[in-house]
């Protein structure tokens, strides 16, 4: 097959690639229409164990993904007015602060926080619609690797039964995706009911993640609604956690960020934000 130069060449020879890799794809018929043929190569990606990815194919996945990226329309911080900017809020730390309504994977912050399971490897579930999903996607399978070896020298050093424990951040680069990093976190589940220790690890994901920007030197970072959804962490008390501990760090470590994003997907997320920093 020639070299893909176009969108639409890029898309038909990932998915023959894909599909290649794995005889049971080769059943898979390829759909017509642009849309399926999507859906096809995302769930390719979903699926895929962590392993090495031939270079002319990643290099053709890592050009289908920035000209995604530039599709979809990247999102610069600057671009996000603070809470002091966008509703007038006089909170503590209102002029650091922005609530943004979107996804997340637009956004070329420093670092965006994803929301990860224990095996630290993204969700394999295909076209699954949680946040660990589609950065996993649109960062491009390098992620899954570079997670895979970062837990492989944590295996090493734990024992192979190890998985990441609940609020202990994991730094990668971010590939495909605006963003400069990603932070990797396991927030706490909620399986009966909501317990003083389960808050206590909610806020200790966000103060650990902002420590760790402290220590790298990422200026930016966009925070998902960390546990909540599958999670089952309770949206407007995560929220409050949420505004608490971040105004609280950013009143302690005066100059070490200067922008924190409560990056928000469902309307009532949004209304709870804004309600707590107005």
């Amino acid at each position: 097959m020639k070299e893909p130069k176009t969108q639409e060449e890029r898309l038909d020879w990932l998915v023959e690639r894909f599909k290649a890799e794995d005889m049971g794809y080769m059943s898979i018929p390829t759909p017509a229409a642009a849309e399926g043929k999507r859906t096809l190569l995302r769930s390719m990606m979903n699926v895929r164990m962590p392993k090495s990815l031939p270079e002319e194919v990643r290099a053709v996945q890592d050009a289908y993904l920035r000209e995604r990226a530039a599709e979809k329309g990247v999102v610069r911080v600057g671009d996000i007015p603070t809470a002091a900017q966008a509703f007038f809020s006089d909170y503590p730390g209102a002029d650091l602060i922005s609530v943004w309504q979107g996804d997340i994977t637009r956004l070329a912050a420093d670092a965006v926080v994803n929301a990860a399971n224990a095996q630290m490897l993204g969700c394999f579930r295909p076209m699954h619609t949680c946040i660990d999903n589609c950065i996993h996607t649109f960062a491009g399978v390098e992620l899954r690797e570079e997670c895979d070896r970062q837990m492989g020298l944590l295996r090493e050093r734990y024992g192979e039964e190890y998985e990441q424990p609940t609020a202990v951040p994991m730094l990668t680069d971010a590939y495909n995706l605006p963003a400069k990093k990603i932070i990797h976190i396991v927030g706490p589940i909620v399986t009966d009911e909501l317990t003083p220790a389960l808050e206590r690890d909610l806020a200790s994901c966000y103060r650990n993640t902002l420590d760790l920007c402290e220590r790298e030197g990422l200026r930016s970072v966009a925070f998902c609604c960390i546990s909540t959804g599958v999670f089952r962490f309770p949206n407007e008390r995560a929220a409050e956690i949420a505004v608490r501990m971040v105004t609280n760090w950013l009143d302690q470590h005066q100059g070490a960020v200067d922008r924190v994003i409560f990056n928000v997907f469902k309307d009532e997320d949004r209304r709870i934000y804004e309600r707590l920093l107005s």
